[in-house]
């Protein structure tokens, strides 16, 4: 399972858990919290009406005095409210009084009177001098026929002004009333909590992705480093940058090292030749003259001279070989261009072939140039590309015949531009068609001519790669080969 996933996951389960939670608090809170906010009103109006029938009640007219009868008159009023959406229309509050028997002496629904109701809660705690109120279903089956009762003393005084307990009064509320109120509450929790857990699976969604993209940008970098290939950091935030660039700092010391150590061993096996020929050379040209010295008989002039232009020849193969060799290792240790120009390829091959030509002229050939480009324009480095157009015409020039022809064509596709360098050489042989570009491999010239110094192919890959392309080499029909230089357009 992918660590993006993973964090999702978790994310996701934690606030799947915190919303149930949360949601179950609030939801088991919510009828609790109303009823106890009806109660509380209950008792204010209990309180208030027994003071109003405190009256009627000690002169023993409470079923049929004012209490009674504006009691009575509520039932048929209109009371046209609108409760947070909700109508109300009629009074749903039944309201009944007991003497200090607890006999029931009023009842507005008139259904009840002379019953005994000292047994319930709200009656007998209340003539206790407590706090009376119970909750009692109509039909014990069904939990919506609960009726709250909630009761306030009547008190009176006696002749010596000592208060007394002379009556009960109750207010009764069924609490279905209150039910689309607590029904609402709930269905709101309920759509916030969806609407809670979606937008945290979005943002999880989107937290897991980014985390994904930055740890997987980062994992591409590490393998292509691995892999040899060109990488640049990736543009990361926060501590994914910081990770980056200290992958990059360790790339760049690991690589410094070991290119080093590459260079070292390769540079040391190379200059092994000219150097045993440069020395060979010297000790002959020093015998010869400490014999004549001697006068012994000195060495010829022809050999002489064929042994000084070795020495010549060698250490100017050395010379080039460091040249060529730092070149190489300046684009090698590049990992993008960091200030590109538009170039045009046309001008470019012309400029490049210029800086050929003295090389073209020791063997009298001739450079046809075919421009299929349809003006399309390059983006790069200039130098390195010119050098690398260079080294393709210097190394047609050496396997080229004497007053042959060198082809350059010019072509575009799509997305990409080709500039194919061809010569009618002896073409490559198929052993060496993998390796020409590794460095310090080279074929021997036609003629007997001396190797390269094999860097020439290797620069102009590690440039082309530099600039996002590549180069090809293949045999040609009919004999030669053709190097081709692929780039993207700009």
């Amino acid at each position: 399972m992918k660590i993006g996933l993973r964090i999702l996951l978790g994310y996701f389960l934690i606030v799947a858990i915190a919303a149930s939670l949360l949601g179950q608090v609030f939801l088991q809170e919510v009828k609790p919290g109303v009823r106890q906010a009806m109660e509380d009103t209950l008792i204010d109006t209990a309180n208030v009406l027994a003071e109003i029938a405190r009256d009627d009640l000690a002169a023993g007219r409470i079923a049929d005095g004012d209490f009674a009868r504006h009691i009575r008159a509520l039932e048929g009023r209109d009371l046209g409210a609108e409760i947070w959406g909700f109508r109300k229309r009629n009074v749903s509050t039944r309201i009944y009084v007991t003497d200090a028997r607890g006999i029931v002496v009023f009842d507005s629904t008139g259904r009840d009177v002379g019953k005994d109701y000292s047994r319930w809660n709200d009656v007998y705690l209340t003539l206790r001098g407590r706090y009376g109120a119970r909750s009692t279903r109509n039909d014990p089956n069904d939990e919506a026929s609960s009726v709250m009762h909630v009761a306030a003393p009547i008190i009176d005084r006696d002749a010596q002004g000592t208060p007394k307990i002379v009556g009960v009064l109750t207010v009764a509320k069924p609490n279905q009333t209150i039910a689309p109120f607590i029904a609402r509450s709930q269905n709101k929790i309920l759509r916030w909590g969806a609407v809670l857990l979606g937008s945290a699976l979005v943002i999880g969604l989107f937290a897991a992705w980014w985390l994904s993209r930055q740890l997987s940008a980062l994992r591409r970098y590490a393998q292509a480093v691995s892999a040899g290939d060109r990488a640049a950091p990736p543009d990361a935030a926060g501590e994914f940058g910081d990770l980056g660039r200290a992958l990059e700092t360790m790339r760049q010391k690991l690589e410094g090292k070991q290119y080093v150590e590459q260079y070292v061993h390769a540079l040391t096996h190379e200059l092994k030749s000219p150097l045993a020929a440069i020395r060979g050379s010297a000790e002959l040209l020093e015998g010869d003259r400490e014999a004549s010295d001697a006068s012994a008989p000195t060495m010829p002039a022809a050999d002489r001279a064929r042994f000084v232009a070795t020495i010549r020849a060698q250490s100017e193969r050395m010379a080039e070989m460091i040249d060529k060799l730092l070149a190489l290792a300046a684009v090698e240790h590049r990992q993008r261009i960091e200030q590109p120009q538009r170039i045009d390829p046309l001008a470019l091959v012309r400029d490049a072939a210029a800086h050929a030509e003295a090389k073209f002229a020791q063997k009298a050939l001739r450079l046809r140039i075919d421009d299929a480009s349809e003006s399309a324009a390059l983006s790069g480095d200039p130098f390195l590309l010119r050098q690398s157009l260079v080294n393709l015409f210097e190394n047609a020039a050496d396997f080229a015949p004497a007053a042959s022809e060198i082809a350059v064509r010019v072509s575009r596709s799509a997305s990409t531009l080709r500039i194919e360098v061809a010569d009618r050489g002896p073409g490559v042989p198929d052993y060496a068609l993998d390796r020409v570009f590794e460095r310090f491999y080279s074929l021997p010239r036609p003629q007997g001519g001396s190797r390269s110094s094999g860097l020439g192919l290797c620069f102009v890959s590690e440039a082309a790669e530099l600039h996002g392309g590549r180069v090809e080499l293949t045999n040609r029909e009919g004999g030669g080969a053709a190097a081709t230089l692929i780039l993207p357009l700009a």
